[in-house]
């Protein structure tokens, strides 16, 4: 990166909010994905106008810009494949408008999800998508990845409680699309399209969410089965019935031992357990339990535990969430890695699914551990390798195109709710293969000069095992040693080879 473009991000945002430290830099080419590349700079703007002159600068220089939360995603969306700027966004956290007489509050993009929470449900309501990592995640990374979690059968993702968004656009233009009202039928859904754009399209500096009603209670029953494929039925019967669960996590015996050795949570010693939450009206919730427990028997559950109590909910929730951490102390050699990772099918195909990848993993000689928000078929499969090993890598990437290769079958998507950027990107191409040039046209006409996070989704060609933050990697391509990842690889945008 040239001086001059460092020199002039001084005087937009100061030299205590920004760096070129190398430990710096470092830590910033993380994410939560398997994936790792240095920024030129990192730039901590305080509100719109300074990130509007950042990009504007950007735009000038062809340099990309790439917008931060917490760094959480999963996928290598905060990664800087091509270096350039880093925007990290956290200092943008205010809560700036909770009107719950009109049912929206208005965020900054930095704010926490469970910080925003804890506000509104002092006045009886909440923003209730509940992605697993709501401690430490932003709202603008779950608006631009479309992020949900274990309600989103129920209560839906974020697309459906964004009513408007302050957008700077890749020339630094300032535009604000969308409403403060529940309904709008004007003009081009704009808000929509940057919903779920990973930051290739512009960066979110404000946010007007749709406010949801708090329920007065909930209740959850585990039901423990000796058949995975018991479990995924269990979870289609529910849905049939006809009956609205507010979450199902469904968890199989990789994860359930895992989850034991790990954290000594005491969950049973099954082939698959799922945990049933119904939530409402008190009267209707202990209605719904009854029916929960009935159908789950008729699924073939072994044992069911009904409970009423929030701390042994909480507790069962908790040991859900542990599963990530756990699985990477499954065995000596190996930790949990997001290859095949958060793949959504029709409910009803959610028991050959669930099947069809164990059976994959055994073929495949890996270990896989499937767990999931199957309510709404929304399944994640972490997968389990030596960081040092290139056969174990190239085993699960193998067995990655396969079980995607299932779930396209299946009528399903490649990803539910962690988004694209690299990890998913050739699978992405598949199952988007003939809308991929609508994609990219779009992406040209508001970005023409690729500054916006490039080499990400459909500009992303290449084998996924790359750029990989593990210490086993080729230095000078990212890349396992003997995998031909990166010969000749076409990372087309700003800066690319």
């Amino acid at each position: 990166m040239k001086r001059r473009v460092i020199d002039e991000l001084e005087k937009i945002v100061g030299k205590d909010r920004m760096s070129t430290k190398m430990a710096d830099l470092y830590v910033y080419g993380f994410d939560a994905s398997i994936h790792h590349k240095n920024p030129d700079v990192i730039v901590k703007p305080a509100n719109a106008k300074e990130v509007s002159e950042i990009v504007k600068l950007a735009n000038a220089t062809r340099t990309p810009v790439i917008p931060r939360g917490a760094g959480t995603a999963m996928c290598g969306h905060t990664v800087p494949l091509k270096g350039g700027i880093i925007i990290d966004m956290t200092l943008m956290n205010k809560i700036k408008e909770v009107r719950v007489e009109d049912l929206y509050c208005v965020v900054e993009p930095g704010v926490i999800y469970d910080k925003l929470n804890a506000v509104l449900g002092k006045k009886g309501f909440w923003f209730p998508t509940t992605p697993g990592s709501g401690e430490a995640c932003t709202i603008g990374g779950m608006v631009v990845t479309n992020a949900s979690g274990m309600r989103a059968i129920k209560y839906g993702a974020t697309r459906d409680y964004v009513l408007g968004l302050e957008v700077v656009m890749p020339t630094g233009e300032i535009i604000h699309t969308g409403t403060r009202t529940l309904k709008n039928s004007s003009g081009y859904q704009i808000d929509r399209l940057m919903v779920g754009s990973e930051g290739t399209l512009g960066i979110v500096t404000e946010i007007n969410l749709k406010l949801a009603f708090k329920p007065k209670a909930s209740a959850m029953t585990l039901a423990a089965f000796n058949s995975l494929q018991d479990a995924g039925r269990c979870v289609s019967n529910i849905i049939a019935r006809p009956l609205m669960p507010s979450a199902i996590e469904l968890m199989d015996s990789v994860c359930i031992k895992a989850v034991n050795k790990c954290m000594n949570v005491g969950l049973p010693d099954a082939a698959a357990i799922c945990m049933i939450e119904v939530d409402g009206h008190p009267t209707a919730v202990e209605e719904e339990l009854k029916i929960v427990e009935e159908i789950a028997r008729q699924s073939g559950a072994v044992h069911t535990e009904a409970s009423r109590d929030k701390k042994k909910i909480d507790y069962w929730t908790y040991a859900r969430k542990a599963i990530m951490p756990s699985l990477s102390r499954y065995g000596e050699k190996f930790v949990s890695v997001a290859l095949a990772d958060d793949m959504s099918v029709p409910i009803s195909k959610i028991p050959e699914a669930v099947v069809a990848f164990q059976k994959i993993a055994e073929q495949n000689g890996v270990i896989v551990g499937t767990y999931g928000h199957s309510a709404d078929g929304n399944l994640h499969t972490k997968m389990l390798v030596e960081p040092g090993s290139d056969d174990s890598w190239r085993r699960g990437e193998k067995a990655v195109g396969e079980i995607y290769d299932k779930v396209l079958e299946l009528g399903g998507t490649v990803t539910g709710e962690h988004g694209v950027s690299i990890t998913k990107a050739p699978y992405m191409k598949k199952e988007r293969a003939d809308s991929l040039e609508t994609m990219k046209r779009i992406k040209k006409a508001l970005d023409p000069k690729n500054i916006m996070n490039p080499g990400k989704i459909f500009d992303w060609d290449g084998n996924i095992i790359a750029h990989l933050r593990y210490p086993a990697f080729c230095e000078s391509e990212g890349c396992m040693p003997s995998v031909k990842a990166c010969e000749g690889q076409k990372e087309e945008g700003a800066g690319g080879k």
